[in-house]
């Protein structure tokens, strides 16, 4: 195993002290939103190799089969296909939702050829691939995930909702699935922006109103609204699932569901890549036409992934080829193995000998791995590749 030391992001939502308490560093009081470890080009990870730190893009593209291996290297195009991260929230990120591989290639291919920059503001597609990620809970981690059956937001509505919203509720009750649902929210999201925030405004303060069953639900958009004032997304929020991740909990977001998450500190894997299509609770551009041709309207009963528990710990299986995450925890273990892919490990408490909290390591294809002492590994890898 390999040193890696990963790049900070400090995006606003961030947390000023999170990040640096896991690494064991001084805080400098700007917000530490996530600590990405992988080789993701606008932001790859140091490795440690012959003496010297490396940027593990280069190291891989210099030898792509030897770092991932034949059968890795030949799927991914020769790069590593996940970024592990820590994400750090203290305020809530934007409503978003990923594409899948299909609309990410030719939404990738017709920006390229339109002759868009990358880092051009109302770019939509930064690269041609999906952007299928989970995220595990190190504190209690609040989030919105996925539309909640219809039959349980129509409820909710019944409680809480101005006389402005019975409307899209009547929708809901006339259409209860996907095909409500996507009325609804693309009528919210094409309203003109004096109706949005009058809209909004009056949901937020029916909810701050409202002490009852629906609590959770009504607390975020309290929240949201604090933070956003006016923003439609607060509106949208009423239709999605409110979720809170205890440590050790976790939850997969596919191609087109739409999600955002509110507090509280993870550990996030995701494919390689940096699509992200908003809707709301940003500043940031809005494509509504793209953006409801890549969401996913069909409730979703349960975010939560099911862990599949081991003796000393679990895995969190999804559908992504991408990436598998799984976490150890040892006390007083002595551990040993062999990547047959490439992985990343993040010791995120105490200390394992080969690495301690903070600490993370790389390890190319066929590299052995040896964990003793107590303490609680997340290991990154590449997923099925059937």
């Amino acid at each position: 195993m390999e040193p890696l030391h990963g790049a900070i992001q400090r995006y606003a939502w961030g947390s000023p002290t999170a990040i640096p308490e896991l690494l064991g560093v001084a805080a400098t009081g700007e917000p530490q939103a996530e600590l990405w470890l992988g080789a993701h080009p606008l932001a790859p990870s140091l490795v440690h190799r012959d003496g010297h730190e490396r940027p593990l893009d280069e190291v891989i593209a210099a030898d792509p089969i030897g770092e991932l291996g034949a059968d890795v290297a030949a799927r991914f195009d020769g790069k590593l296909p996940f970024l592990l991260k820590v994400l750090a929230a203290a305020s809530p990120l934007s409503l978003q939702a990923h594409p899948d591989e299909a609309r990410a290639r030719a939404g990738y291919q017709h920006e390229q050829a339109a002759g868009m920059a990358i880092g051009a503001p109302d770019r939509v597609y930064k690269d041609p691939h999906h952007k299928p990620e989970l995220i595990c809970a190190l504190t209690p981690f609040d989030a919105l995930c996925g539309f909640r059956p219809v039959a349980a937001t129509l409820e909710l509505l019944d409680e809480v909702a101005p006389p402005g919203l019975r409307p899209f509720a009547g929708v809901l009750a006339r259409k209860p699935g996907p095909d409500g649902l996507r009325a609804v929210v693309g009528h919210l999201l094409t309203m003109a922006p004096g109706d949005q925030r009058l809209l909004a405004t009056d949901v937020a303060a029916s909810c701050a109103t409202h002490d009852g069953p629906w609590s959770a639900e009504t607390g975020a958009v309290g929240r949201l609204a604090e933070c956003y004032p006016g923003d439609i997304g607060v509106v949208v929020a009423l239709l999605l699932n409110v979720v809170r991740l205890q440590p050790g909990e976790a939850m997969y977001l596919g191609a087109g569901n739409v999600h955002a998450y509110l507090d509280g500190v993870g550990v996030e894997v995701m494919a390689n890549s940096d699509n992200v299509l908003r809707g709301g609770l940003t500043p940031k551009h809005i494509d509504v036409p793209e953006l409801m041709d890549v969401i996913d309207f069909t409730p979703l009963p349960d975010p939560v992934v099911p862990a599949l528990e081991s003796l000393l710990g679990c895995t969190y299986p999804t559908p992504a080829a991408e990436f598998q995450l799984t976490r150890l925890d040892l006390e007083q273990h002595d551990l040993s193995g062999r990547c047959l892919w490439p992985a990343i490990a993040l010791c995120t408490s105490g200390d394992v000998g080969s690495l301690r909290q903070g600490q993370a390591g790389y390890l190319r294809a066929g590299a052995e791995w040896h964990f003793e002492g107590t303490g609680t590994v997340f290991f990154a890898t590449v997923g099925s590749l059937d």
